[in-house]
């Protein structure tokens, strides 16, 4: 007996118990899905990531992360078991159609997904680019995959109820207000993305500032409805996309750029120790070097002025004559002049504020040669450094409140006999 006509008889045999019949059918379809499913993945799918392996792509783990291959081999048992189930003998029509509409949304459900991880590994290939942080496209794959996904869901909807989708689409048009009112800030991030990318507004990498929200640190990721920002405390800011339009922040990309960061800081001086040099005190400033041309050009300076006064009114009060708070200054703007760690190409000044309360300002107005937080803040401590400790060359005092010790030393000389 040859082996179809076995095959005959055991249909023949089965044909008189129709319940047998229809579930031995029911299983050898299931398994006829579920071996093809395995033959996919464990064959023809591990066979193909073994050929990528040996070229260029296939030592990139984006496309094995972005599950697109894993995802459309899915559809292969969809089909069978859609159209495998009509051959099952004596299943209601009813169950038939429950199954093909359930395994048409799901192969349409899967090939979204797997637009969608092709859509990701579109972007992560992007994001490699060395200028692609000029011009993140994220939130525009974002879009892409919400429309993606809306099309995905009216589909799956209408092969669910057997319904075309053109019916489907036709009420969409009522509800678009409230597809409005519901997807209102996608598209208020949508639009201010186009905004931030067409104007460059803000890059990853980008230093901002955003006090408002706490926020101050660096990009780190612009999405459609979302930008990150890591604080320089390590904790992450999440700002909404469209609060970059319209609320106002600081970028600090334009200093990163021009390679100087600004140093603008006063020193505060004690105004009753400001006072004309003497001669015993100009000699003494002579041995500066950095002075040395200031006093000379100084001197020339006051003496041609001085030499106009009739000789009765040469007297001190009529004169003019160098002050060690400007010779002070002199000083200060030359040895910024000298420095290494500061742009000379760039604005650099020094000058004398508003008298305070709390002392008289002589602010420092330059910019370092590099950017990097901690180079910067060891040159501009190391410049006030050697600014504090020179002050008594020029009989000058730093301002400062008095503390506890100064009262006791006050009151200890007091009560002194």
């Amino acid at each position: 007996m040859t082996m179809e006509q076995h095959y005959e008889d055991t249909v023949h045999w089965l044909e008189r118990f129709p319940y047998l019949y229809s579930l031995v059918a029911l299983i050898l379809l299931l398994f006829a899905a579920w071996l093809a499913n395995w033959l996919i993945k464990r064959v023809l799918i591990r066979g193909f990531y073994r050929l990528l392996r040996a070229t260029h792509l296939g030592q990139d783990k984006a496309l094995a992360r972005s599950h697109i291959i894993a995802r459309l081999a899915n559809v292969v048992p969809a089909l069978i078991l859609a159209n495998g189930v009509e051959l099952i003998p004596d299943l209601p029509h009813a169950l038939i159609t429950v199954t093909r509409n359930v395994c048409g949304a799901f192969i349409v459900l899967t090939i979204a997904l797997a637009v969608s991880g092709a859509l990701t590994l579109a972007n992560s290939l992007y994001e490699r680019r060395p200028d692609a942080h000029l011009r993140p496209l994220k939130g525009y794959f974002q879009v892409v995959k919400i429309a993606i996904y809306v099309v995905a869901t009216v589909l799956m909807i209408a092969v669910l109820v057997d319904r075309s989708p053109l019916i489907l689409l036709s009420g969409l048009g009522a509800m678009a207000a409230v597809l409005i009112l519901i997807f209102q800030d996608t598209l208020l991030s949508l639009v201010a993305s186009v905004q931030i990318s067409s104007n460059d507004i803000v890059r990853v990498g980008d230093w901002i500032e955003m006090p408002q929200l706490n926020a101050d640190g660096d990009v780190i990721d612009i999405a459609l409805h979302t930008i990150k920002v890591q604080n320089w405390d390590k904790t992450i800011t999440t700002i909404p996309t469209k609060r970059f339009i319209t609320d106002s922040f600081k970028n600090w990309r334009g200093m990163q750029e021009a390679g100087g960061r600004r140093i603008k800081r006063s020193l505060h001086l004690d105004q009753n120790s400001v006072h004309f040099l003497s001669p015993e005190e100009i000699e003494h400033l002579r041995q500066f070097k950095l002075l040395a041309p200031y006093l000379k050009s100084k001197e020339s300076e006051l003496m041609s002025w001085n030499s106009q006064l009739e000789e009765p009114l040469r007297v001190a009060v009529n004169t003019r004559r160098v002050t060690n708070i400007g010779t002070f200054r002199a000083y200060v703007e030359n040895y910024l002049r000298q420095h290494q760690g500061i742009r000379q190409d760039m604005t650099l000044l020094v000058r004398q504020l508003s008298p305070l309360a709390d002392g008289l300002p002589i602010e420092l107005y330059c910019f370092t040669n590099t950017t990097a937080w901690v180079p910067y803040e060891a040159i501009q401590g190391d410049i006030f450094d050697h600014m504090l400790a020179i002050l008594p060359e020029f009989g000058l005092r730093v301002f400062q409140h008095p503390s506890g010790a100064d009262m006791r030393a006050a009151l200890a000389n007091r009560e002194a006999p």
